[in-house]
């Protein structure tokens, strides 16, 4: 079976490279029958990245020991599912489900009806190409996935503790569908300044492809937090770790780009803004998977293979200087008839300020992140830069972020009056006050959250207001009833409105942060019969237990919760011995409502069934979880449908076809 696995990725690879070359000849003979040639040698390579996916599959399901990947990554105790994750538990797994994924969209674009004698075609498929190719001369060469011992060993080492866990199933393929899905917007930008085809077309047919990408980005950092919150017992669900930031940055970016192309869209403005925020993600991207690969900096989430990030940080260097080199060449062209900002108080000013500032995160997250890089090279000291310094720096950039996200559905473009301001601000900001006064008095305090909170408020309730507005306006036009009106308003201009919802996530969100600002600690040991008290709680410890779980020991605690004298229930927090390694494993129980999370780990225990536990109240950490869930329909609502269907190239087909 090595012969297969190895044969497919030899042979993807000289067809991924056939496949660009073939796309540059259709580019330079303008011969259609080339560039159909080189996307069926896409479609071949897709095909056989399927079955070199499939093949890793059927190795670590059926314990084929024999492979160094399956022995390092699998054991005969995992269930199946833990067993087929471990495909992303390390390099050569995870680059080939990379791997995968990229050939899968370079086969969705290039055989997307909209792609059909479309002239951007073979620019967009050689440029993707060039990212297959280097894959899978990593996969060839490098890491190879299929490589054996040269023995059959008994049993394998098992997987990672930390990866055995629902989350892991699908964190790291949702960040590597929007980490690579990032490509395409890539792809096509650069296609377009190469074509000198320069108008909003590209913006237009890349709509879809890159808010998939930023929704997969969405999930994967949000589904990587909960298993954080749930799995690493610390109590909180992000660290700042610095694969963490990865992750983070091009997303920042990319929510920056998805708001910029609206004023490119309709004034023709910000031409080499929203080309500079779509080159600087898709680099972020590659960026991170650097960090993740290289060893540079320490992470729970990073698996470093010996110089595998110097031929990461190679490939990064070649794309940055080939994408400036593309821009820079087009750099007057798209200065051109650009339109300009006419007044500060306008819809165009705060996207444009609402970028800036989206942007100042991101180098403010990545200066956190690379600077105990560069101090080691130039002091040759190791600075930690931790959870502090990126609280302190982002806390005023989400309270500036979200004034404008109140501010910009609105403000008028072009230019608003104050009368205008006034008339559509006034009310939204009453009711601001009011339901932040009214926390107040049941105990809210302290600057920071009142601030937070008022903000947070006055950006919901001009978004309801905005609705309201919207569904008045269609009911005086169409005499529609309430409920049909405001139906049609949101189906009417899916892109809008699912923006607006996908706003009214980011709000829970920001709740659920802010929430941090009151969690409490207790650390306390404690004999059987003994309680812990925190806040209202009274946690009582009943005493250990222990029980088998397959081939694993788990100790566990049992724990009876009151709250105000009132039973809630019990609580069992674990600690998981795995038989393939030392450590054990953190298990938390989590009581949890929409108010707070009663938050206890089990930390250690002595031979009298004395034990320490943590415990904690983590407030409002649930609206979290519930701001992702509409933050994930909001993005759902935008692609589904919408006049993002009916997009035509300004021109179509080859100059000239060679038979």
């Amino acid at each position: 079976m090595h012969i297969i696995g190895n044969l497919s990725i030899n042979l993807a690879l000289i067809l991924s490279t056939y496949s660009f070359i073939m796309f540059v000849f259709g580019i330079r003979k303008q011969s259609q029958r080339m560039i159909n040639s080189a996307k069926g040698a896409a479609l071949s390579v897709f095909i056989l990245a399927t079955i070199s996916m499939f093949l890793m599959f059927y190795l670590l399901a059926t314990n084929q020991f024999q492979f160094q990947y399956v022995y390092q990554n699998t054991s005969t105790d995992l269930s199946m599912f833990y067993k087929l994750s471990a495909m992303w538990a390390g390099n050569e797994g995870s680059l080939l489900l990379w791997t995968y994924i990229l050939t899968m969209y370079t086969v969705m674009v290039v055989f997307s009806n909209k792609m059909k004698n479309n002239p951007m075609t073979p620019y967009i498929g050689a440029i993707i190409s060039t990212n297959t190719i280097f894959f899978y001369l990593i996969l060839a060469f490098v890491t190879p996935p299929f490589k054996t011992l040269d023995f059959v060993p008994p049993e394998g080492n098992g997987l990672n503790p930390m990866l055995q866990d629902p989350s892991m199933l699908w964190h790291p393929v949702a960040i590597y569908l929007g980490y690579v899905g990032l490509v395409v917007p890539f792809a096509f930008a650069i296609a377009a300044l190469i074509l000198k085809n320069i108008d909003s077309y590209w913006l237009k047919i890349t709509r879809r492809w890159t808010i998939i990408a930023w929704l997969f980005l969405t999930l994967g950092n949000v589904i990587g937090g909960y298993w954080a919150y749930t799995e690493l017992g610390w109590g909180g669900y992000w660290a700042w770790d610095p694969v963490e930031n990865a992750s983070f940055l091009p997303w920042l970016t990319v929510t920056a780009y998805l708001h910029s192309v609206m004023i490119q869209e309709r004034k023709n403005m910000l031409k080499v803004w929203n080309m500079s925020l779509i080159i600087l993600s898709y680099i972020l991207t590659l960026f991170g998977t650097f960090l993740v690969r290289s060893g540079v900096l320490t992470s729970v989430h990073s698996f470093a293979d010996g110089n595998l990030g110097t031929y990461f940080m190679i490939f990064l260097a070649f794309m940055v200087i080939f994408s400036m080199y593309i821009l820079m060449s087009r750099y007057q062209m798209l200065r051109q008839d650009t339109g300009q900002i006419e007044s500060v108080l306008s819809k165009e000013s705060s996207f444009l300020m609402n970028n800036l500032i989206l942007v100042g995160a991101t180098f403010a997250v990545f200066w956190g992140t690379v600077f105990p890089l560069i101090s080691e090279a130039i002091r040759g000291e190791t600075v930690t830069v931790g959870e502090p310094f990126f609280n302190t720096v982002m806390a005023p950039i989400m309270l500036a972020l979200m004034f404008l996200m109140a501010v910009c559905p609105l403000i008028a473009w072009q230019r608003a009056s104050l009368k205008n301001v006034r008339d559509n601000f006034l009310i939204p900001a009453i009711f601001s006050l009011a339901v932040v006064a009214l926390l107040v008095v049941y105990g809210l305090h302290g600057a920071y959250p009142i601030i937070s909170f008022i903000l947070i408020m006055f950006m919901i309730f001009t978004h309801i207001a905005e609705f309201i507005r919207g569904t008045k306006a269609r009911r005086r036009s169409t005499n529609e009833p309430v409920l049909k009106a405001f139906w049609k308003l949101f189906t009417g201009n899916r892109r809008r409105y699912g923006g607006y919802i996908v706003h009214f996530g980011i709000a829970l969100i920001a709740i659920g942060v802010v929430g941090a600002n009151f969690d409490q600690e207790r650390v306390e040991t404690i004999s059987p019969g003994e309680a812990i008290s925190i806040d209202n709680y009274t946690i009582t410890y009943e005493g250990l237990e222990q029980r088998s779980d397959g081939v694993n020991t788990v100790i566990y605690a049992d724990m009876d919760i009151e709250k105000d004298g009132q039973e809630l229930g019990y609580l069992q927090p674990e600690r998981i011995f795995y038989r393939h390694f030392d450590e054990p494993s953190t298990e938390v129980a989590v009581h949890s409502n929409l108010a707070e999370d009663l938050y206890v780990v089990l930390s250690g225990w002595e031979e009298d069934d004395s034990a320490t536990f943590v415990v904690k109240i983590n407030p409002l950490v649930q609206w979290i979880w519930l701001g992702s869930f509409v933050t994930v329909i909001g993005s759902l609502f935008a692609i589904w449908g919408g006049r993002q269907n009916k997009v035509v190239p300004r021109y179509q087909g080859v100059q000239r076809q060679v038979s």
